[in-house]
């Protein structure tokens, strides 16, 4: 059975926030930090050498491949910051992402050019809304 390659690390998360280049990135990044820490209630850790992620789950697939990944997290990439959130974006969710502003969307993240294209109210319903879809289809994690 594979690994998981993105595993929480001790590297600092200040320290890989402030080495973001582009100071807008930098700048939503520490603002990115600020919000998901106040809604989630966790603290940022970095998973791998690029994410920054609050909480943890861990998954069983009916496969037998188990595995710990972030509750939510995000990360300031080159061309855009990617939002990690696990929520049923088609279906019971699809009305609050509407709502987010301009953006798009991969298969388990949303990616953002700058917090200043989305509505940050509804950027804190989706995390919510993610945190609560991840933890009643994986219970009993933190």
């Amino acid at each position: 059975m594979t690994e998981n390659k993105t595993k929480e690390t001790e590297k600092s998360v200040e320290d890989f926030i402030n080495a973001v280049e582009d100071q807008k990135k930098r700048q939503d990044s520490f603002e990115l930090l600020k919000l998901f820490q106040e809604v989630s209630g966790f603290e940022p850790k970095m998973w791998g050498d690029s994410i920054i992620g609050f909480g943890s789950y861990h998954y069983k697939y009916a496969s037998g491949r188990e595995g710990d990944f972030l509750l939510i997290g995000f990360s300031p990439r080159k061309n855009a910051i990617s939002l990690y959130l696990s929520c049923d974006i088609e279906g019971q969710h699809a009305s609050i992402l509407s709502k987010l502003g301009k953006f798009k969307n991969g298969k388990s993240c949303l990616y953002v050019n700058k917090l200043e294209d989305i509505n940050i109210e509804v950027l804190i319903d989706l995390v919510k809304a993610s945190m609560d879809f991840t933890l009643k289809k994986y219970p009993n994690q933190s």
